[in-house]
């Protein structure tokens, strides 16, 4: 799960992933394109929203995805096309580019990218966990 921080979208989305398969044979982990934020907890709005759902993020670290990511993992699901771009522009091939994809093609919500809620309110929180979530039912679906 990749987002431009890795303190916001990709949390939320590594942590309800991880809530919806079997972590014996799914692994799932979350970066940033930025590495504004390497080595620090979620942002307190993603980490206080999960709790509401029962999810506890608070202990993930904030990574910058690196190159080797494709070698690491399947799938590579990013919450907008900028940080499609950023990954795509790593890609040493079609292989690696081939595992790219936005997060809510995963779904039909009427948009294709997650919102980045950093500068608003609580209620944008909300509205990207419900997003990623949907989307994550999906993939869970796939990959059980």
């Amino acid at each position: 799960m990749v987002c431009l921080g890795n303190i916001c979208r990709s949390p939320l989305a590594e942590g309800i992933l991880q809530s919806k398969v079997n972590p014996d044979k799914v692994f799932v982990d979350s970066a940033g394109t930025a590495g504004y934020h390497v080595g620090n907890p979620p942002d307190s709005r993603s980490v206080a929203v999960a709790r509401k759902y029962g999810l506890d993020i608070s202990r993930q670290k904030c990574r910058r995805f690196s190159e080797m990511d494709f070698m690491e993992f399947d799938h590579i699901y990013v919450m907008d096309r900028s940080n499609y771009s950023n990954i795509a522009d790593l890609a040493a091939n079609a292989m690696e580019a081939n595992k790219i994809k936005l997060l809510l093609e995963e779904v039909d919500l009427g948009i294709d990218e997650v919102p980045d809620p950093y500068y608003g309110g609580e209620d944008g929180f909300e509205k990207v966990y419900q997003m990623i979530d949907k989307a994550c039912e999906a993939i869970a679906k796939k990959l059980n």
